[in-house]
């Protein structure tokens, strides 16, 4: 019989259903006394209540004079009252109120006379200035309720009353296991086969971040006998325990098997993608999480599945999700048996916020780092169209997608140094490229989705560059071209050329394996604009049909031995030390759209395009001329 996920349970009721299931069994928040100097950030455990006054003596408020407040009365500014020196005790702020005096004046409110006396001109009312006992905090009077986070000012009224222990909740300790023959530590040279051990780095770092503890226990390898002896130990040590890979349905996939026999599974398959194959079971009280080995559908679940128990764990609510409607520059489909977390990436534009979906490739941990935001696309619908509102779950602030440069268009590695140094001019600033090719990026000014757009399309007519395109599809105007760079197109190909390619047209030479660019981006066109020229037939070219969205994945196909050759820019070739055949140099410029002409956004960059810094940066690169960076070529 083949493999069956024995549920797909929709992931909100398989949420709410586990952490009954686990309460069920005792899961339940511990507790631990710690010196209060110490507990910031910490949650009580019980109320908090005052051991002393605070302050615990009658003081002075003021630097000044202690008196009687009956020897003051009558005293104004055409019928001063001088107290002889027995009348009064000279104290300063903090010191105890000496007995039989009732009132302080301040030292700003006396005059010193030669004999020691003192002359006031306003009365002193009763307990003026004088800080009662009990004024803060009274002996018995509670000073913190139950489960509440203890702040630095809470910190000072404690110890302000008497107390100087309290009893917190303590962090839930979370042990995470990592599993697979091919999972080796983090190191710089790993072999073919080799898969780096970071998911539990970013495990660790999320649960903390969440306000528990963690531990990464060694890798184990898929034997059966070795994961069941780990998990069986973690679950000793830990609160909560993150069995990481193994959760699907290959042949060495043994997780389901090893919590149910050290203790139960409650679901195996939750209606969520990414993360589908999560298991979701317990040893005894500590709860056991079989999460899937690809990051992000590790990410997705331990955010979706374990921070609900870590919440409830420190008795704390979680913080109430932000929102924001955004508008789809590119359309997602979904699939009607789950529920899908999409990451975008996203920046206001016109005044309103615009979100471009990231890769969705579970395996493509970069993509969370890049995300703004996160479309939660329903179970049961398939997915949303291009340029339709739809609610984002925000990962930044409003603040910054508000103040975030949107660039859609044509790849180029300069975009992500253009980024980093508008940023360092001015730090409130941001950028935000998606790469969906040159004409993708003329589409998405069109639409009013970008600030700009980067471009280099061929005209195939007279050679020129972009200008005829932004006529065709501008011809109203409302645009501007920006001069940006030139660079250098040409076949990236393996260290030493081994396969002997001197021309373009040698691509086709047999047992050559080309990787594309896709359709509609700059190089596509070039690349076809070649093929006609040289009278090449694109079905001679083995993977012309294979396709990818920037230069540097078609230079790392390329080194990875998975490609003999690729069109793309010299700066790519260089960054993966690969040899180049250079074809031509083109223009690679920036559209604008006037609307966003004057955003201090477009300001900075055409500051920054036009700084000394970026034409050192550029030219270091390699592969670019850089004549005038910043200027508006007539159209």
């Amino acid at each position: 019989m083949g493999f069956e996920y024995l549920t797909n349970v929709p992931l909100t009721q398989a949420r709410k259903e586990y952490l009954t299931f686990l309460q069920s069994r005792g899961f339940a928040s511990k507790t631990e006394r710690i010196p209060v100097w110490n507990s910031c950030g910490r949650v009580t455990a019980q109320a908090v209540y005052a051991h002393i006054c605070a302050p615990h003596y009658a003081a002075s408020a003021m630097d000044g004079v202690a008196v009687n407040a009956r020897d003051t009365f009558g005293a104004t500014e055409t019928t001063p009252v001088t107290l002889i020196p027995a009348q009064f005790v000279v104290l300063d702020t903090g010191d105890p109120i000496p007995e039989g005096r009732d009132a302080v004046i301040m030292v700003e409110d006396i005059v010193k006379e030669e004999d020691g006396s003192i002359t006031i001109h306003a009365a002193a009312a009763p307990w003026q200035h004088i800080r009662q006992i009990g004024e803060d905090v009274c002996a018995g009077e509670m000073i913190l309720p139950s489960h509440v986070t203890v702040s630095p000012a809470a910190i000072g009224a404690m110890i302000a009353g008497g107390v100087l222990e309290i009893e917190v909740i303590r962090r839930p300790l979370v042990g995470i296991i990592p599993t697979g023959d091919e999972i080796i530590p983090p190191c710089t040279d790993p072999k073919p086969g080799d898969i780096l051990e970071f998911n539990g780095s970013i495990f660790s770092a999320m649960v903390r971040q969440w306000g528990a503890e963690a531990v990464v226990y060694p890798i184990v390898p898929d034997k059966f006998s070795e994961i069941k002896a780990m998990v069986a130990k973690a679950a000793e040590e830990c609160d909560l325990v993150i069995l990481n890979a193994g959760s699907s349905a290959g042949r060495e996939d043994y997780s389901a098997r090893v919590i149910r026999e050290l203790g139960e599974v409650l679901y195996h398959g939750i209606a969520m993608k990414p993360g589908k194959p999560a298991i979701l079971g317990c040893r005894g009280d500590t709860p056991i999480l079989g999460v899937p080995g690809y990051p992000v559908s590790g990410i997705i679940v331990i955010e979706q599945l374990l921070k609900p128990l870590i919440d409830h764990w420190l008795q704390v609510p979680a913080a109430p999700a932000q929102y924001a409607k955004a508008t789809l520059t590119r359309p997602v489909v979904s699939g009607l048996k789950y529920e899908e977390f999409v990451r975008v990436r996203m920046g206001c534009v016109g005044g309103k916020l615009m979100a471009s979906p990231l890769s969705r490739g579970s395996g493509v941990v970069s993509s969370f780092m890049k995300a703004d935001g996160m479309l939660e696309v329903p179970q049961g619908l398939e997915g949303y169209e291009a340029g339709e509102e739809v609610q984002v779950r925000l990962l930044s602030p409003r603040s910054k997608l508000e103040n975030t440069l949107v660039v859609i268009g044509s790849h180029d590695p300069l975009l992500d140094e253009l980024a980093d140094m508008l940023h360092l001019d001015n730090p409130a600033l941001f950028m935000s490229s998606s790469h969906v090719g040159s004409m993708g990026g003329i589409m998405a000014i069109r639409r009013g989705e970008a600030h700009a757009a980067g471009c280099h399309l061929l005209d195939t007519a007279d050679g020129s560059y972009n200008r005829s395109f932004i006529k065709k599809y501008f011809p109203k105007g409302g645009v501007r071209l920006l001069s940006c760079v030139g660079r250098q197109q040409g076949l990236m190909v393996a260290k030493g050329n081994p396969l002997g390619i001197r021309r373009f047209f040698d691509i086709a030479q047999p047992g050559l394996r080309y990787v594309n660019r896709q359709k509609g981006s700059g190089t596509r066109i070039l690349t076809d604009y070649l093929c006609k020229q040289e009278h090449l037939d694109t079905a001679a070219v083995y993977g012309y049909d294979r396709e990818e969205l920037t230069h540097t994945s078609v230079a790392a196909q390329i080194v990875s031995g998975s490609a003999d050759a690729g069109m793309g820019i010299y700066s790519a070739a260089k960054l993966y030390d690969l040899d180049f055949i250079p074809i031509c140099i083109e223009e690679y410029d920036l559209l604008i759209p006037d609307h966003a002409w004057e955003t201090p956004m477009v300001r900075q960059m055409i500051a920054t395009l036009k700084s000394d810094a970026f034409r050192e940066k550029i030219l270091a690169m390699g592969g670019y001329t850089v004549d005038k960076p910043g200027e508006v070529i007539p159209l």
